[in-house]
């Protein structure tokens, strides 16, 4: 097995008969190294107790005038946010069930940072038998955001917090001028397509995010005389995306499903979706209720795909059967941030008894 993504938390972890993810006190300490929570030169001292206090004790009830004597208004907010998210998790008693209440309840208290460690936290323990860097690189678009370009034939997605760093940092320039060079190993931005001579690479340098997706499904060979050959990628990274999604399902619901990529909707029969984003949700509701796309929005589409229940009678009954089709798509600034919670609240599953 490889050890990927160790600052993930999951090795602080620990499973339960389910195997779900029980919280445990090493997993709370990573928190509080976090920038977010660590201590800094000018920390006054009361911050400095509540920090080693907790610590030693990170699950120990913190009276609201303890937080309150800390004299830095952001350490002030910060301590108080992990907090609250510290109570949820141990009320929940698992990263799961925490994680389900967070979307069921309609009301989220916590920022999104705390939803993407929860996130990464619980896909690295499906794929904790995962053997296959495709796979593994496309659960990364589970919990942290991607740069998309769609420049050349190609379909890339990029991690953005790291394309955006080496821009700034690394004399990039644009994300253009980038993936004209993207086909090859980039010294000096370091950062590669992901692919069958350097997977094995990837598993050491998992936590820099740095390899790029090829999110193609087909590719299109023109033979000349007008013939044209299209061909279904082995490799793609959509159909491992699809893979985790299916995984991803399973591990919450219990729900066996199969998920293919789809070049487009022909089904007259079109009964339900889902948007994997905020973007796709939005343009799947408009082209089932038949109203007019603007051609650019159209082109922000990254893929769609079918969903199948492998036991129709997991389904409402009005639906049992039927295809779900799902939509991911890129927002205007070419940033994709998927939403894995929507498969969990927004499948139609039969109501349980």
């Amino acid at each position: 097995m490889q050890n990927f993504w160790p600052s993930s938390g999951f090795s602080q972890l620990q499973r339960n008969a389910r195997g779900w993810m029980l919280p445990t006190d090493d997993y709370l300490r990573l928190f509080l190294v976090r920038p977010e929570l660590a201590l800094l030169p000018e920390s006054c001292r009361a911050e400095q107790t509540l920090h080693a206090t907790l610590q030693d004790a990170p699950t120990r009830p913190v009276p609201d005038a303890e937080l309150q004597a800390l004299q830095d208004d952001d350490a002030r907010e910060s301590y108080g946010l992990f907090l609250r998210f510290r109570d949820g998790l141990l009320d929940a008693g698992t990263l799961e069930a925490y994680y389900l209440s967070l979307f069921r309840a309609g009301s989220i208290s916590i920022p999104p940072l705390f939803i993407d460690l929860l996130a990464q936290a619980i896909v690295r323990n499906l794929l904790d038998d995962a053997t296959d860097a495709y796979e593994v690189r496309a659960a990364e678009m589970l919990f942290r955001p991607q740069r998309i370009s769609t420049e050349e034939g190609q379909v890339l997605a990029g991690d953005r917090d790291r394309l955006d760093m080496l821009n700034d940092h690394g004399g990039l320039g644009d994300f253009g001028r980038f993936l004209a060079e993207a086909g090859a190993p980039l010294r000096s931005i370091d950062m590669q397509v992901l692919s069958d001579s350097n997977a094995p690479d990837y598993w050491e340098a998992s936590e820099r995010h740095s390899f790029l997706l090829d999110l193609r499904h087909e590719v299109t060979n023109d033979l000349s005389h007008g013939l044209v050959f299209t061909m279904t990628r082995a490799r793609s990274g959509l159909k491992a995306l699809a893979r985790v999604l299916e995984k991803w399902v399973q591990h919450f619901l219990g729900a066996a499903v199969t998920i293919r990529p789809l070049q487009k909707v022909d089904d007259e029969a079109w009964r339900w979706h889902v948007g994997l984003d905020i973007d796709a949700t939005a343009l799947l509701n408009d082209l089932y209720e038949g109203r007019e796309v603007a051609p650019e929005r159209m082109q922000r589409l990254v893929s769609l795909f079918r969903l199948d229940f492998v036991e129709p009678q997991e389904m409402r009954a009005d639906v049992a059967g039927k295809p779900v089709y799902l939509g991911l798509m890129m927002n205007a600034e070419r940033v994709l941030r998927l939403k894995p919670q929507n498969l969990l609240v927004n499948l139609p599953l039969r109501a349980q008894v």
